[in-house]
């Protein structure tokens, strides 16, 4: 249920849209789209440095999300995607093309108490997903969340470490996934927002998988943990920089912009437990602001932390970020420790009976 169902508006002329529908495949949403979006925002201002030398480019053109984006090597991955999530800011819907980074402190973290806090955890999902409607024909799902994020900004030969701001975001899809609207002033250009429904502006349409789930799709999943977490590996086997990381992330993925149906969730977390190298994290901040109690995993390779927040009490779960815990080297030492490369927090997740229909609305 993510933007990464949009439609693309490649920049004209410059051959992206070859390049994409060449050599396009499915990635899982949340964190394997961006490497298509930072991608295709450094060819652009690469090609923008070219034309000018004038320290204050025009906005940059910006990439919606994909279902189907470019299948990078580890070669390409490693020089197009510096860190980080980049969304090309639209320069006139209320998100700005560049501000200063996100930063927080860096939570200590431990393996002692995973199997229990993730045991409340599913407990907790288990209660709360019964009274969570069924998505009946006709019907979509509704999320409205609160995101930001870092990223490292090419402006001739400087690279700089920039953000975008905090912004409400809006998605509506359907239970089979063919039907939906986004509205995100990171990734419109209008803000009325885009369709998001299929087939897309090149035809494109595609079978709802882990790595792009519709309702309809994760109702047919096994609810038994081991099963599952045996299928996540198996079909998300040779993407990410590790199985393990891989797999946590497309758990993470099903947690923030799906609906998960009742009796998957809670084998969500029973799964999760499984992987090897979670961790708890004390104190994490979503982008609401909310503090809570984090699940969490290190991505050897980034550097970067994984956080799925829930509420201390209740374990609701609340939203997700990515922290920078390590420096690297090069232009990734950009990001510092302590740099919030992405976070989110849900603040609706519901049904409603129509596209662009908002729970004010029926009440």
């Amino acid at each position: 249920m993510t933007a990464n169902t949009s439609r693309n508006h490649p920049a004209e002329g410059d051959g992206s849209a070859e390049l994409l529908s060449a050599t396009a495949r499915d990635l899982p949403p949340g964190r394997h789209q961006f490497h298509k979006e930072r991608l295709m925002a450094q060819i652009h201002d690469m090609r923008q440095a070219e034309r000018t030398t004038d320290p204050a480019p025009e906005p940059r053109r910006r990439f919606p999300r994909l279902a189907v984006v470019l299948p990078l090597t580890a070669a390409a991955l490693a020089t197009a995607v510096v860190a980080g999530v980049v969304l090309s800011g639209n320069g006139g819907n209320g998100v700005q093309d560049a501000g200063p980074a996100l930063t927080t402190t860096i939570g200590a973290a431990s393996s002692k108490g995973v199997p229990q806090l993730l045991d409340q955890i599913s407990l907790a999902a288990a209660a709360t997903s019964t009274s969570r409607p069924a998505v009946e024909p006709g019907q979509y799902i509704y999320i409205k969340s609160k995101t930001a994020d870092s990223y490292i900004r090419q402006v001739g030969d400087t690279s700089s470490l920039a953000g975008h701001p905090l912004h409400t975001r809006q998605t509506w899809m359907s239970a089979d996934g063919t039907k939906g609207w986004l509205i995100d002033p990171a990734v419109n250009q209008s803000p009325e927002g885009e369709t998001l429904s299929l087939p897309d502006e090149q035809g494109n349409t595609r079978e709802p998988t882990l790595n792009g789930p519709s309702y309809d799709y994760l109702t047919k999943l096994t609810t038994d943990p081991d099963k599952l977490l045996a299928k996540i590996y198996r079909e998300t086997k040779g993407q990410g920089n590790s199985p393990d990381q891989e797999a946590f992330t497309t758990i993470g993925d099903l947690l923030g912009e799906s609906y998960p149906p009742a009796a998957l969730y809670p084998a969500l977390f029973k799964a999760a437990a499984k992987i090897p190298g979670v961790v708890v994290v004390d104190d994490a901040t979503d982008a609401a602001g909310r503090h809570g109690v984090a699940v969490a995993r290190l991505d050897e390779t980034s550097g970067q932390r994984e956080e799925w927040i829930f509420d201390r009490k209740s374990h609701v779960f609340l939203g997700e970020r990515s922290v920078q815990v390590r420096r690297n080297s090069g232009t990734d030492a950009l990001i510092t420790p302590g740099t919030v490369v992405f976070t989110s927090a849900i603040l609706e997740r519901t049904v409603v009976d129509a596209i662009k229909q908002t729970p004010a609305a029926t009440s």
